[in-house]
């Protein structure tokens, strides 16, 4: 915990009667995050009928759109370089990453996670390859999730986009434009306070990524409650550089 905590290198505390070697340091943090993952399916979880249904509710009052039940969006998590193929980890603000695809609620919870392609993939390619694009008729049962114009195409019916502004917009297409934009904020929120609580996700050692990122995911779900207000930040989390991009 302290390490998924902390920017900076993993460091036992000073009144440890152990002394480790580094390897030891990560082997030990390795075996606990895998731990997690075991247990991951118990905490980031998809909704049911009626969490569906409450989930839609709250869409609509949030931005005025029915038949909401997640918002869908993609975030970078900066690596070192790779050994094997580094520059397909590159992506277009120049630093090496791999990608988190996040599905959230109306709260900012995790339903759906997807972690560890390549940083230089386009968001609409890391949801063909995900889990999830396999499933999503049996999933959303006529429902939608809010997107970005990255998921825009006829390969994604399930997810509602805004329009380009090509300049020629009318008044109805800018205001659900917005009503769009009001409601799939929730889950860039939902990356700017996983990135805030779990400082190790801004810059990840190379070891065992995708167990690291599923477990800060799962770590996020378990400690939202009613009011999930950041003590540091209590009128939401700062962007950080390395954040969606």
């Amino acid at each position: 915990m302290k390490m998924m905590n902390e920017h900076k290198a993993y460091q036992p505390p000073n009144n440890s009667t152990h002394v480790f070697h580094q390897h030891q340091q990560i082997q030990c943090v390795v075996e606990v995050v895998s731990a997690f993952c075991k247990i991951v399916p118990n905490f980031i979880t998809w909704p049911n009928g009626c969490l569906k249904a409450a989930s839609s509710a709250a869409f609509q009052n949030k931005c005025g759109i029915c038949n909401i039940i997640g918002a869908i969006d993609g975030c970078h998590i900066k690596i070192q370089r790779p050994t094997t193929r580094g520059g397909d980890y590159l992506n277009r603000k120049n630093y090496y990453s791999v990608i988190l695809q996040g599905i959230v609620d109306e709260s900012g919870r995790f339903m759906d996670i997807f972690v560890g392609t390549p940083g230089k993939v386009h968001d609409a390619r890391v949801l063909r390859k995900s889990p999830f694009f396999e499933t999503w008729p049996e999933r959303m049962e006529r429902k939608k999730l809010l997107g970005d114009s990255a998921y825009i195409g006829q390969a994604y019916p399930f997810i509602l986009t805004p329009k380009r502004d090509n300049g020629a917009l009318s008044v109805e297409d800018e205001q659900n434009n917005s009503r769009i934009s009001r409601g799939r904020v929730v889950v860039e929120q939902a990356f700017y306070r996983l990135k805030c609580k779990w400082r190790r996700l801004r810059d990840l050692q190379n070891t065992r990524l995708d167990v690291v990122v599923m477990s800060a995911c799962m770590l996020h779900n378990m400690c939202m409650g009613p009011s999930d207000i950041c003590n540091e930040h209590p009128h939401g989390c700062p962007r950080q550089e390395d954040e969606n991009l």
